[in-house]
C-alpha cells in the first residue's frame, strides 16, 4: 500500500478525509501550521543514523526535517534506549513517530488489534550480532548452557532474536532462567558488565558491537547481516490528526535515507557528531567505520520477514495472539 493510500485509507476510517488535501495537492492542510509539532523517537544507536542525523541537524540549527516539513513546523526528538520504551510513549500519546525495532512494533500492533500503529518505511538493516569473549570456548549453541547473555530490553527485537535462536538449538529459555540466561540489561551496563566478566555474551546493535570488539576484546560469534533493524512507525493517531506532516516526514525520510547512501563519509561523521552529543561520549572514527560496515540502509520493507518474526516472537513467549498483519503496512517495496 502506498503511502497516500494507507493514509487515506486511515482517514477514511476516522472521518477525517479533510486532512488529506495537503497531502494530495502538497499543500498543508493546516492553515496553522505554524504552531504545529511532530514529536519522534530514536535510539542513540548508529542503526538509528537517520533519527541521529534529524536530531543532530536540528541541535545545529539547520534541521534536515524541519527544512521539508514547511515553516513553522517543529520537530521535536526523543531518546530512548530500546524499543519497547519508545512503543509504550507512542501507545501513550507521547510521541507521533519513531524509529524502532520490528519486534515492539509488532507487539503494539498485536496488542492493540491493529488500530494504533503504521510502518511507514525500512531504515536499516543488519547491524546486530551475539558477541562473545574470545579463547571463551564458545563454539556451538550447546557451550552456552548456563551462559549469561545481555540483550537491550525485555520483548525488544535482539532479545527476540536471542530467545527464539536459542530455543530453537534445543535450549530452554525462560523469562527467569532456563538453560541460558538472557538477561535486558541497558546498552552501556552491557558494555560494563562484559568488560567485568559478569557477562558472557551479549545479542545487541551497532555501535554497541564494535564498542564489545574494539574495547573489551569481544568476538562475533552470530553475525545478522540481513536482520530487519530499524523501521520508522507512525501512530495511528498522528496520520489521523498529523497527516500532512506523518507524510511529509517519511518522504524527507527517504530522501535522507538516499543522502546516507550516495554521502557514506559524511553521513558517518554526522552520526558520530550525533552520537556523542547524545551520550555525552566521544566515538572514535574507527568505531563508526566498524560499525558502518555492518549495516545497509534501506527505505525498503521487507514484509515476509514480519511473518517470521512473529513466529519466531511466539515461539518465546510473545506475540500469542497474533493477528493478520495486512493492515500493519503503509508502503511495501
Amino acid at each position: 500500500m502506498k503511502l497516500s493510500t494507507c493514509i487515506a485509507a486511515i482517514a477514511g476510517v476516522l472521518g477525517c478525509a479533510a486532512t488529506l488535501v495537503g497531502v494530495v495537492s502538497g499543500r498543508d492542510s493546516n492553515p496553522a501550521s505554524e504552531s504545529r509539532v511532530l514529536r519522534v523517537g530514536y535510539f542513540p544507536n548508529v542503526t538509528h543514523a537517520q533519527g541521529i542525523i534529524g536530531a543532530e541537524t536540528s541541535r545545529e540549527g539547520r534541521g534536515w526535517f524541519e527544512k521539508r516539513l514547511g515553516p513553522g513546523v517543529k520537530v521535536q526528538w526523543f531518546a530512548y534506549n530500546a524499543g519497547p520504551s519508545a512503543m509504550e510513549a507512542l501507545l501513550a500519546g507521547s510521541i507521533d513517530m519513531t524509529y524502532v525495532g520490528p519486534n515492539p512494533a509488532l507487539n503494539v500492533y498485536i496488542r492493540s488489534s491493529g488500530d494504533e500503529v503504521r510502518i511507514m518505511s525500512g531504515a536499516a538493516e543488519g547491524g546486530a550480532a551475539l558477541v562473545v569473549h574470545k579463547n571463551a570456548g564458545l563454539k556451538s549453541p550447546t557451550d552456552f548452557k548456563g551462559k549469561r547473555i545481555a540483550s537491550p530490553q525485555l520483548g525488544n527485537t535482539q532479545d527476540v532474536a536471542a530467545r527464539s535462536w536459542f530455543k530453537a538449538h534445543g535450549m530452554n529459555v525462560t523469562l527467569t532462567g532456563g538453560d541460558v540466561h538472557v538477561i535486558p540489561t541497558s546498552n552501556p551496563d552491557q558494555l560494563t558488565l562484559f568488560s567485568q566478566g559478569r557477562l558472557d555474551g551479549v545479542w545487541t546493535v551497532e555501535p554497541w558491537v564494535s564498542r564489545l570488539l574494539l574495547e573489551s576484546d569481544g568476538a562475533i560469534f552470530l553475525d545478522q547481516p540481513e536482520a530487519v533493524t530499524t523501521i520508522l512507525v507512525a501512530g495511528v493517531k498522528a496520520l489521523r490528526d498529523k497527516s500532512d506532516l506523518v507524510a511529509r516526514f517519511v518522504e524527507a525520510h527517504r530522501e535522507l535515507t538516499s543522502w546516507i547512501n550516495a554521502h557514506p563519509d559524511e553521513a558517518r561523521e554526522l552520526v558520530r557528531t550525533g552520537l556523542a552529543a547524545e551520550t555525552k561520549r566521544a566515538f572514535s572514527p574507527a568505531l563508526m567505520a566498524s560499525a558502518w560496515s555492518h549495516l545497509r540502509f534501506t527505505d525498503k520493507v521487507p514484509v515476509r520477514r514480519f511473518e517470521s518474526l512473529v513466529r519466531d516472537a511466539q515461539s518465546v513467549g510473545f506475540l500469542r495472539n497474533a493477528i493478520p498483519l495486512d493492515r500493519l503496512f503503509c508502503r511495501t517495496p
